[in-house]
């Protein structure tokens, strides 16, 4: 059993057990969360899509933690104008453990 969901703008394939990262969520670690917007449910009946979401269907998660990805490093430079500036960014995110896909 498997469901796709929405949440930051991205769709995530996620079954019973997984940890996924997610765009960061306003919520702290060690409560749980409920995504809504379940875009497509598989079971054991057969493959349930939504126009645009699947109506009943909710995945509950727990949040493991919150903390910000390994830094990148972005250059700007100008030719012939002797301008160059090395600017780092780190994305925050939140670590969720899927433990039940409601339908």
């Amino acid at each position: 059993m498997f469901a796709v969901i929405e949440t930051g703008g991205k769709q995530y394939k996620v079954s019973e057990g997984d940890t996924i990262f997610v765009e960061k969520l306003d919520v702290a670690e060690g409560d749980k969360v409920t995504f809504d917007k379940v875009l497509v449910v598989s079971t054991d009946d057969g493959l349930k899509t939504g126009k645009p979401t699947v109506e009943g269907a909710a995945v509950s998660a727990s949040v493991v933690r919150n903390g910000k990805a390994k830094k990148i490093y972005v250059m700007t430079y100008k030719a012939k104008k002797n301008e160059k500036k090395k600017i780092g960014h780190r994305q925050p995110y939140t670590k969720v453990q899927i433990e039940k896909i409601a339908f």
